[in-house]
């Protein structure tokens, strides 16, 4: 059988990128923009970076916020393939959705961009194999989004993944029931969305949940209840789904990091 060409090199087309960098990262302790915070003595946003270097997403807008001068500084610097890189600010850290829809608008110049992987920045331990999933799925089923899941045994503080007759939803920690509190599938962060549909229904996030924010994942409930097709990805490795909100998981990711050898 042939090689399934979406698996390995670089995407044809290729699919635009958007890195979630904004975050102040208060729990931290720390003076340095979480983004920058080192792992495996490399800053985990250029982590992120590097895997979609590798399957050559273009453009690749990197949202910043806490920090925007210095995170600009280090990843101008040292990012593979700078010249595809385009910087936004989120002037005001509004959430998820907020930063998505700060991303999406610095790619209105670039209207070729048929679909768009949203993505944190504090998520090093994600493998480009792991992307190539994601966009191929939603392309293979004509889907509206895609989005990265995995099932891991403690999924506090992790957005859970529900199933019911509406589709696929999303329902944060914070605003999880009881019953949906003990779901452990939970929603890595990792989004492949058809740019048009994400610019459709970002301006319908509202700050209607706990946090006063505007969710990101609260997109894919509405594109679900308005029939769209939703599919998921799960993953083989619960770690690439480890993201980063304090010391302890920082280090956490490190020692994660070098298991893999």
């Amino acid at each position: 059988m042939p090689a399934d060409p979406m698996m390995s090199g670089p995407m044809t087309p290729p699919c635009a990128a958007v890195v979630l960098a904004a975050g102040a990262g208060t729990r931290m302790g720390s003076e340095l923009p979480k983004p920058l915070h080192p792992i495996g003595g490399r800053a985990m946003v250029l982590r992120v970076l590097d895997a979609l270097a590798a399957v050559d997403a273009s453009p690749v807008v990197v949202v910043v916020g806490h920090g925007a001068a210095q995170v600009r500084e280090a990843v101008g610097a040292e990012a593979p393939q700078a010249d595809r890189l385009v910087f936004a600010t989120q002037p005001t850290q509004l959430g998820t959705g907020d930063a998505a829809r700060v991303g999406l608008s610095a790619l209105d110049s670039h209207p070729e961009a048929g679909d768009v992987l949203v993505l944190p920045g504090d998520t090093p331990l994600l493998r480009a194999a792991t992307l190539r999933r994601v966009v191929a799925e939603r392309r293979r089923a004509g889907a509206a989004a895609s989005l990265l899941t995995a099932h891991i045994g403690d999924p506090t503080g992790y957005g859970r993944i529900v199933r019911d007759a509406a589709g696929l939803t999303v329902v944060e920690q914070r605003d999880a029931t009881p019953s949906v509190a003990q779901i452990n599938e939970i929603n890595a962060g990792v989004y492949c969305f058809d740019a048009a549909k994400l610019r459709q229904v970002l301006p319908q996030l509202r700050l209607a949940n706990a946090a006063s924010e505007y969710y990101l994942p609260d997109a894919i409930g509405l594109l679900a209840r308005s029939g769209e097709v939703i599919t998921a990805v799960a993953l083989d490795d619960a770690s690439e789904a480890m993201g980063v909100n304090d010391a302890e998981q920082l280090a956490d990711c490190e020692a994660a990091l070098a298991a893999r050898g």
